[in-house]
C-alpha cells in the first residue's frame, strides 16, 4: 500500500525559505502525479502544486507562482516543495497526495487524489 510522508516544516520568518518533502513507500513514486495542498485554520484545503509522472509538467497557484517550485527525484521516491520568499499567508498545514489515473499531466483538484500525507506545519511569523 502506499504511503506518504511530509517532512521539512517549521517556523520561518517572512521572506525565508523552507523545502518540504514527500517521501513516498510502498510503490514506485513514477506511476503517480503528486500534488501539494496546504489548508490553513478556518480554511478550505487548496491546491499548491503538482507535478506529473514524469516531472515534465507542473502547475503552480497563482498565489505561489513565482515562489514556490515542486520537482521530483523518481529514483529516491521523494518530491519535494522549495518554498521561497514565504509569506505569513502561506501558513498552513502542507499535504502531499498521489494520483494513479493521469498520465502525462496533473491537475490541483484534492478530489483527483487518492492516497495523502498526514501533513507537515509551515508557519510563516516573525
Amino acid at each position: 500500500q502506499l504511503q506518504l510522508v511530509e517532512s521539512g516544516g517549521g517556523l520561518v520568518q517572512p521572506g525565508g525559505s523552507l523545502r518540504l518533502s514527500c517521501a513516498v513507500s510502498g510503490s514506485t513514486l513514477n506511476a503517480y502525479a503528486i500534488g501539494w495542498f496546504r489548508q490553513a485554520p478556518g480554511k478550505e484545503r487548496e491546491g499548491v502544486s503538482c507535478i506529473s509522472r514524469s516531472g515534465s509538467r507542473t502547475n503552480y497557484a497563482d498565489s505561489v507562482k513565482g515562489r514556490f517550485t515542486i520537482s521530483r527525484d523518481n529514483a529516491k521516491n521523494t518530491v519535494y516543495l522549495q518554498m521561497d520568499s514565504l509569506k505569513p499567508e502561506d501558513t498552513a498545514v502542507y499535504y502531499c497526495a498521489a494520483d494513479v489515473r493521469l498520465f502525462g499531466l496533473c491537475v490541483l483538484q484534492s478530489l483527483e487524489y487518492d492516497q495523502w500525507g498526514q501533513g507537515t506545519q509551515v508557519t510563516v511569523s516573525s
